[in-house]
Parts: structure tokens; C-alpha cells; sequence
């Protein structure tokens, strides 16, 4: 009777052990064990609707795009697998999407333990926990926030799916699949035609808009933000920065995708006012990792590849189901921009100075997640002698674990499917890990050099 909790127990103290010493691994560790397990279980032959095997890149790909809860497949998803290979799916969008969060919590508590009181205190008062020790509370707050937050978007979407005619049982297993794939920005869709039917339907798409958006700000930020609903003036730097970046690049990217897609047949010209309407703020909130689409985006202008390109690579909040670089980092950079032009020694939000050191975190996750986007599009096009605009969108969209496509997945050569395999990997787990190492990196010297100003520009 001992030996269940003994084990609990030291399972416990290990990751906790892991968290302190090498939080990197962990993470790395524990994506890569999933994403193993996920694979075998889609080889099962009974995973397809066919009844046949699944070839190992197809299926490692589909769990690779699962687990990192990017939207990116390379067969069709409602048409190609079975209930259980969906319901496999959809487990490991929940344990992907779980995984982000707590991980990326645990990652910061772990940053916190290296740093002053202050920036302790500020850490603890959004995650709400403060010893690495409570990995069982953080995991429990996690799922049933999450939960809660999945099931209110299922009841929403159940009475329209209900309305278009899908019977009772199978109208609430797409609400529900459609619910978690949206708060965990995942952009799987049950169905062959996903949601192009909806593509003028507010009552189907908002709810999905709203859940995105939401999974895509954070665990700390929805926390946070719960605690002091009624006094924003107390949420922390990281939430009105992440809330206010976010806010104005969906204004920006919804604005802008309508302004280009406005008169193209193959996209918004077909639909009516309120149509364009939805369908612009629909794509202006995708591309912060959600990867749901209700227009073929192979059909957009390039101008707008190239915007969304941007909007994918910035990503959601940190701590998020989002991918990409996080709003924060662009915030950052941005303030740190407007602080040099006005001559600020100090580069300043909401009342409060942001760290050096943070701002130089934010620059090398920059430029790091830049260079590797570069090197995975170089594979990408020898390996395919695709154009650039479309393998820099492809790329840019794995790395970012969005989804969006414009259509060449499916079709890409077996190696460029194992590059974008890893390439998902790396950017759920890198970023994230980097910028925890880069922060825990502290080192003291006793000596400094003489200052002396390089020419710049």
C-alpha cells in the first residue's frame, strides 16, 4: 500500500530535483517521451480510417504537430484517421498544451530562485506558487483552469453544430475537439472541411477566436488577470505587456489582411461586409499561434504571407500554448527602441524599468530564433526547389508552432518532413528553455574593463 504514494513521492522530489538543476532537460526530456509515445500509438493500425499502418514520418509528424500543438499535417485530419486516432490526437493537444504551461511555470520559478527578493515576489504573485516543491498545485491549477476554460467554449459551440445538423453525439464530440484545440492553439480540425463552412458564422467563429486568444496569453497572465479582474492597475508589467501587445497586433494583422484580401476572389471578395469582417479579425488572430482558417490561405496575396510570416514569428505570451518569439520579447525591444530615440537611460513601462539583462535575454532569443528560421529555410529549399515565399512561410509557421500553411506540406519530400519535425520541437521547447538558461546564466566578476563605445549604424 506504500510502495503508490513512496513512488508519487519520489517522482516528485525528481522533478523538483530536475527543475533546480537542470530545467532544460526536463522539458526536452519529458516533450520528447511524449511525443515517442503519441507516435506508436498512431502506427497502431486501427489509428486510421483505413485500417493500415501508418508510415513512421506521417505518424511521427502528426504527433510531433500534436504534442507541440502547432496545426501543421501532412494528411488530412478528419479524413485520414479513425475516432481513435483522433481521440490520440486530441489527448496529446491537452497534454502538449498542459505541458507548455507548466513547464514554462516551472522554468520560471526555477529563474526566480536566482534572483533578488523583489523580482521573486513578482514572480510568485502571478504564478501563485512559490516553491518548486508545489509542482502538484501549479500542475492542479493548470488543468483545472484550462479545463474550465474548454468546456465553456464547448457549450458555446454545441447548440450551432447542433443547428447545422450534426447529430447530438457527434455535434459534442467536434465542440469538444474544436474547444481544446482552439485554447491550446493547436488548429487540428475533426473535420474534412474544417471551418470553412463557418466562414461567415460569428456564433461558430468567435467563440474559437476568443479561445485562441485567451490560451494564447498565458498561464500567469489568465491567473493574474483573474486574481485582480476588478483592479487592473495591479496586474503585473508582464500582463499589461502581454495584453496590450497582443490587443494591438491583432488590431494591426486584422486590419492590415483585410486592407490586401479585400478584393481577392479567392479569399474575402466572395463574402459580405460583416463576412470580410470576421473572416480579417479571424486571420488577425490566427497567426498568434492559433493556425485555424476559414479561407484558403495558399489563395492570399503574397503581401500577406509576409505579414502573417511576421505575426507567426512574434508569436503569443510567454508561458502560453502560443509559439514564437512571445509578444514580450517584441516588447521589449520595441520599448528599448523608443527609450534610445528619446535619449532614456532607462527603458521604462507602466511605472516600472525594465532590467538590462532582460532586455538582453530579448535580443539573443531574437536573433537566435531568426538564425534558425534562416537555416531550416535554406534546407528547405534545396531540398525542394519550392519558392522562398511559400518554404519561408512553411518554416516560419512550424517554428512558430502555428499551423498556417499555404498549402505544400502534404506534398513536401520525406526530409524536409523530418526538418520540419524537428523544427516544431525546437521551437515549442527551445525558446522557451533558452531564455530560461540565458536568464539563470549570472555570472559575478570582480573585474570590469574600461568602457569604450563601438560606431553603430
Amino acid at each position: 500500500m506504500a510502495a503508490g504514494p513512496g513512488l508519487l513521492w519520489r517522482a516528485r522530489e525528481y522533478v523538483d530535483r530536475s527543475a533546480r538543476q537542470s530545467p532544460a532537460r526536463l522539458a526536452l526530456g519529458v516533450f520528447a517521451l511524449v511525443i515517442g509515445g503519441i507516435t506508436v500509438l498512431l502506427r497502431l493500425p486501427f489509428a486510421t480510417a483505413s485500417g493500415e499502418r501508418a508510415p513512421l514520418v506521417d505518424a511521427l509528424f502528426t504527433a510531433t504537430s500534436a504534442t507541440t500543438v502547432t496545426g501543421l499535417v501532412v494528411v488530412p485530419t478528419g479524413e485520414y484517421w479513425s475516432g481513435w486516432g483522433l481521440t490520440v490526437i486530441l489527448v496529446a493537444i491537452k497534454i502538449g498544451g498542459l505541458g507548455v504551461m507548466t513547464l514554462a511555470s516551472l522554468l520560471g520559478m526555477a529563474v526566480s530562485r536566482r534572483i533578488g527578493l523583489t523580482q521573486r515576489l513578482l514572480v510568485s504573485s502571478e504564478t501563485k506558487v512559490t516553491r518548486l516543491g508545489e509542482v502538484g498545485s501549479l500542475v492542479r491549477t493548470v488543468i483545472i483552469t484550462s479545463t474550465v476554460l474548454e468546456v465553456a467554449i464547448a457549450l458555446v459551440l454545441l447548440p450551432r453544430l447542433l443547428v447545422h445538423g450534426e447529430p447530438p453525439g457527434t455535434a459534442a464530440w467536434h465542440a469538444l475537439f474544436y474547444a481544446i484545440s482552439a485554447f491550446n492553439n493547436a488548429g487540428f480540425v475533426p473535420t474534412p472541411e474544417g471551418l470553412a463552412p463557418f466562414v461567415s458564422d460569428w456564433w461558430m467563429l468567435l467563440p474559437i477566436i476568443v479561445g485562441v486568444f485567451i490560451g494564447s496569453l498565458g498561464f500567469p497572465v489568465i491567473l493574474n488577470v483573474a486574481h485582480y479582474l476588478r483592479s487592473p492597475g495591479r496586474w503585473s508589467l508582464h500582463s499589461k505587456l502581454t495584453i496590450t501587445t497582443s490587443v494591438g497586433l491583432v488590431v494591426f494583422g486584422s486590419v492590415v489582411v483585410a486592407a490586401f484580401e479585400w478584393t481577392n476572389p479567392g479569399t474575402f471578395h466572395p463574402l459580405d461586409g460583416g463576412g470580410t469582417i470576421l473572416a480579417s479579425l479571424f486571420a488577425g488572430v490566427m497567426p498568434r499561434s492559433g493556425g485555424f482558417s476559414t479561407v484558403d490561405v495558399g489563395q492570399m496575396h503574397e503581401g500577406t504571407w509576409l505579414l502573417l510570416d511576421a505575426l507567426m514569428f512574434v508569436g503569443g505570451g510567454s508561458a502560453s500554448t502560443a509559439g514564437g518569439i512571445k509578444v514580450t520579447t517584441l516588447a521589449v525591444m520595441l520599448l528599448a527602441i523608443v527609450a534610445e530615440g528619446r535619449g532614456d537611460r532607462d527603458v521604462e513601462a507602466f511605472g516600472r524599468r525594465i532590467p538590462r539583462e532582460t532586455l538582453q535575454v530579448a535580443i539573443a532569443v531574437g536573433f537566435i530564433s531568426a538564425t534558425i528560421v534562416l537555416i531550416a529555410s535554406l534546407l528547405l529549399l534545396a531540398m525542394t526547389g519550392l519558392t522562398l515565399d511559400r518554404v519561408l512561410f512553411e518554416v516560419i509557421s512550424a517554428f512558430a508552432t502555428c499551423g498556417l500553411s499555404t498549402g505544400i506540406t502534404a506534398d513536401l519530400p520525406t526530409p524536409a518532413k523530418y526538418v520540419l519535425v524537428v523544427l516544431m520541437f525546437i521551437g515549442r521547447t527551445g525558446t522557451m528553455t533558452l531564455a530560461a538558461a540565458l536568464a539563470l546564466r549570472n555570472r559575478r566578476r570582480v573585474i570590469r574593463y574600461p568602457e569604450e563605445r563601438p560606431i553603430i549604424g
